[in-house]
């Protein structure tokens, strides 16, 4: 599908897979809320995703999904009752096929919290996977040099990470859902 062929208020399936193909989890839908240069932004709420194993769950908040074309993360602004907090997956540039978001999964993820402190998160399964699916030196570079981008991005309080721009997004994602 050509990004020229993406609507606005039409609903998405995510699916995140891992560097060997397989399957990681996906989410049965988010509504497109806004298409950019550089990304998309969808949003969903109590959506539910189904993990490689096959067990079920659903997001409990409103959501704001950021998909990049070009930049190795995508990121989830959770507007939750104490604020706004954001989980960024490392993972690969997203592709759209037969109405469905794809990109692979790295495994580190930056957890954002309301006071803009953070944590990268999940160091040990990069460090694992990334021996056992044999990633790339190449790969292990682009993520190390975006996982920096991202936590000056952070920092910097960028467009993305000021939590004004997700409680838009929310409202916006409210309205096109009626």
């Amino acid at each position: 599908m050509n990004i020229e062929k993406l609507e606005v208020g039409r609903k998405y399936e995510i699916h995140c897979y891992k560097h060997d193909g397989s399957i990681h989890r996906f989410w049965d839908e988010a509504v497109l809320i806004e298409i950019h240069e550089d990304y998309l932004i969808f949003g969903n709420e109590k959506t539910k995703v189904t993990e490689s194993d096959g067990r079920t769950w659903r997001t409990k908040e409103p959501a704001v999904l950021y998909f990049f074309y070009k930049d190795w993360f995508n990121i989830i602004g959770q507007y939750k009752d104490k604020g706004i907090y954001y989980y960024c997956n490392m993972a690969s540039p997203f592709i759209v096929e037969e109405n469905t978001i794809k990109y692979i999964d790295y495994d580190l993820d930056l957890r954002v919290f309301p006071d803009g402190s953070f944590k990268v998160l999940d160091r040990g399964e990069y460090k694992y996977h990334k021996k056992i699916m044999n990633y790339p030196n190449e790969i292990d570079k682009i993520l190390k040099y975006e996982l920096t981008k991202l936590i000056n991005m952070v920092r910097n309080k960028e467009t993305v990470f000021h939590p004004e721009t997700v409680k838009y997004y929310c409202d916006l994602y409210e309205k096109i859902k009626k």
